[in-house]
This record gives structure tokens, C-alpha cells and sequence, in this order.
């Protein structure tokens, strides 16, 4: 399936509403595993926390989580600490293709029964759930903070509770702080200091009710869209100033590129607009704390024809898809001229941008979402558009309120 995108008309200051957090739900899901009188409201509806939420309620058996890699982090440090567990965990075939090996030993070392089936270091993995008594534990925190939150979010069930040391650079860190605050506010004592992370054990916490954010990095793509666009202006809701998602950081990063962010308190809700100011004709960021945004700011510095460098992309070559090689892929075939390193990514200034190219997505819910807003220079395609909904199901039926016509081919 392809998506065809055009731009029609001006839409008049649209509001819609951003799905809740994936990161902060999943987080939640866990600690719901552990503790079910926890409850939680505005729960997202992306594919990755639905294979989440049925891979929780299992025990035994074979665990499909598709192409959801934090469902396969999260769970295979919660099914190695639940006693009575004997589980397969698998996903898709790029889920096959990436590494989990820093956590699985990381596991191993804190006694867990864990074995690779194919292929030594990824999954698929054969878990029996038992008591982890050890309750310190070393990693590499420059791979990714998933592994990190991992076993942050197991350690309060196990009975000495958990220290973490962290070796090396922490690559995305505003996540580890993420799962540490959600923890905090279900009642869970813990603390992260340099490199050493530690949570208390807890039996039970009190009943409370957590509500979960809008989503920073799906808000991204209206950013992107404001910037893009001549005059468009956009509300949306469900969103706080002091948020505890990294990826608000775009709120500054945009504002760079043209995109004003106004909240208001009343209705928790932020209205995004044009402003008149001189962009710079380049723009360099280390974006190692925020690498989900990468794409977005990539494709809208392509589209205003600023040079932009951005640094500190390691984790992009093992996500859904190698998702440096995929942006220099398709920007190129846009016109542009892209160089990456295995860390970095630079896009130089560029005059056109070819109409109707087809995006190829590589089963990649970002590259599709990233791409769409050059609709508001050229006219453009979008391959396997459904791919959106491992984060954002109705984005494509929003996009829409913007203006831009969608034809499904």
C-alpha cells in the first residue's frame, strides 16, 4: 500500500489529540505487572504497548511482541524475575537481528535462566521466571537506556531490591530519569546518582492512579509541519511544560526553526504557530539524549534547505530498521546530499526537492511519520503507511485536519 500526500488547503487552527506516551505507558504496564492496583489512565493505543499488554497476562508459552523492541526488553527482565514463568519470547525478523545481549547477561549475572534459541545474543529467548537474590549488577550504559529501565523496572519485586553501576556513557539519559520519576510517583523509592542507579524493595504500594502524557516524540511531526508550512497553527492537547519526556526538548530545538510553542495551563494543552524570525542556515545538535527525534529534525532542515549536523545517533543503527543508512537513503532520493558516520548524521543545503518520490518505510513507524511533512513543499509518497501504528494509529486521520489530502493507493 502506498499513501499518496497533497497539500490542499489551510486548515483553521486545528486541535487534536496526541496519543498517550508509549514510553511512559509501557513503563506503567510493567509496574501494573507488579503491582495491579496501580491504575492508569489515557494508556496509549500503539501496537507496541497492545504486544506489551498481552505479553504481561502471560506465563507460559510463546510471546510474539511483532516489531516492539522496548516489549522485548521490558518483558524479558520482568518474565526472568517472575517465578513460575517458563516462556518463549519472540518478535519479527528484524526483531531477530537485534542485539540483547547486554541485558540478557546482565540478567544472567543477577542469576536468571535465559537461553538464546537461534542465534547466540539475540532473540529469540527461552525465560523460566524465578527469585533474583543478587542485588548488584554491572552494564554498558551506551547502548541503549531500554536495558537500563529493564531492570529498574523488575527491581523493586526482587526481595533485596536492585544497585545498578553504569559503565561508560549513558546514552538517553531523560529516559532512565523517566522510568525513575514513574516509579517514584507509584511509591517506589529509588535514586540515580552519576553512574550508579539503586532501587528499594516494596511488597505493595498504595492504590493511585497515574495519568500519562501526550507524546513528545509523535508531537514532533506537527513541529515539523509548523515549520514547513507558511502560515498553519495547531493546538494540542494534553501536554504539561515540565514534562518528564526527553523529547520535549523539541520545544527549544524547533523554536530554532521557526516554531513558537505556547502553553496553556487551563486545559494542559500547547498551540504551536509560525513566528517571524531568521533561521540560521545551519544547525548542529548532539541529540544523544533525544535520538527518536533525529528524524524529524533531519527531514525539516532538509525541507527549509538548512545544513544541519547531528551527533550522537549511535543507537539509530539498531532500531526498527538501521535508521542512519534509511535516512541518507531516502533524503537522497529527495535530492539531497547526505553523509553519515555510525554516530552521526549530516544533511547539506539543498536548493529543490524532487516531487512524488515513494518513501520506503523499512517497517519503520518514524521514517514514515518523519517524511510526511515535506508534503508542505512537494507532493509526496508514503510506502506501507500503516507502519504508523506501532506508535500512532490515527496519524494519518489527523494529519488530514492539517489540510493535506491522503489517498491510499
Amino acid at each position: 500500500m502506498i499513501a499518496h500526500l497533497t497539500y490542499k488547503t489551510v486548515s483553521d487552527n486545528p486541535v487534536i489529540i496526541v496519543p498517550g506516551s508509549k514510553s511512559e505507558s509501557n513503563r506503567l504496564l510493567i509496574l501494573k505487572g507488579i503491582f495491579p492496583n496501580l491504575l492508569i489512565d489515557n494508556l496509549s493505543n500503539s501496537d507496541d504497548t497492545i504486544s506489551l499488554l498481552k505479553g504481561i497476562e502471560q506465563i507460559d508459552g510463546i510471546v510474539d511482541v511483532h516489531h516492539a523492541g522496548t516489549a522485548m526488553r521490558f518483558l524479558t527482565a520482568y518474565f526472568a524475575s517472575k517465578k513460575g514463568v517458563d516462556i518463549i519470547i519472540t518478535g519479527s525478523k528484524r526483531m531477530q537481528e537485534r542485539p540483547i545481549r547486554i541485558l540478557v547477561e546482565a540478567l544472567k549475572d543477577l542469576g536468571a535462566d535465559i537461553h538464546y534459541l537461534k542465534n547466540e545474543g539475540f532473540p529469540p529467548l527461552k525465560i523460566i521466571g524465578k527469585n533474583l537474590n543478587i542485588s548488584s549488577v554491572t552494564l554498558n550504559a551506551a547502548i541503549s537506556s531500554q536495558y537500563i529501565s529493564a531492570l529498574m523496572l523488575m527491581a523493586p519485586a526482587l526481595k533485596n531490591g536492585l544497585t545498578i553501576n553504569l559503565e561508560g556513557e549513558i546514552t538517553s539519559v531523560p529516559y532512565i530519569k523517566m522510568t525513575l520519576n514513574l516509579m517514584q510517583k507509584a511509591g517506589i523509592s529509588g535514586s540515580f546518582n552519576a553512574n550508579r542507579i539503586q532501587i528499594k524493595p516494596i511488597n505493595t504500594i498504595d492504590s493511585s492512579r497515574l495519568n500519562v502524557e501526550s507524546d513528545w516524540s509523535s508531537a514532533s511531526y506537527y513541529y515539523s509541519i509548523i515549520g514547513l508550512s507558511s502560515n498553519l497553527e495547531v493546538t494540542l492537547n494534553n501536554f504539561t511544560k515540565n514534562s518528564i519526556q526527553g523529547d520535549s526538548k523539541i520545544i527549544s530545538i524547533f523554536k530554532k526553526l521557526g516554531v513558537e510553542t505556547v502553553f496553556n495551563k487551563r486545559d494542559n494543552s500547547i498551540h504551536l504557530r509560525k513566528i517571524k524570525t531568521e533561521i540560521s542556515d545551519h544547525l548542529s545538535l548532539n541529540l544523544n539524549d533525544t535520538p527518536d527525534i533525529a528524524q524529524t529534525i533531519a527531514v525539516t532542515c532538509f525541507g527549509l534547505g538548512i545544513h544541519c549536523k547531528l551527533e550522537g545517533l549511535k543507537t539509530l543503527k539498531i532500531k526498527e530498521t538501521d535508521r542512519l543508512l534509511a535516512l541518507k537513503t531516502e533524503l537522497e532520493k529527495l535530492g539531497a546530499n547526505v553523509a553519515i558516520t555510525d554516530q552521526s548524521l549530516e544533511v547539506f543545503r539543498s536548493k529543490k526537492i524532487i516531487e512524488n518520490i515513494t518513501i520506503e518505510t523499512y517497517q519503520d513507524h518514524r521514517m514514515a511519520m518523519a517524511f510526511a511533512p515535506l508534503v508542505f513543499k512537494v507532493p509526496i509518497n508514503i510506502l506501507e503507511p500503516n507502519v504508523v501504528t506501532k506508535s500512532y494509529a490515527t496519524f494519518w486521520e489527523d494529519l488530514v485536519k492539517t489540510g493535506v489530502e491522503v489517498q491510499l493507493k
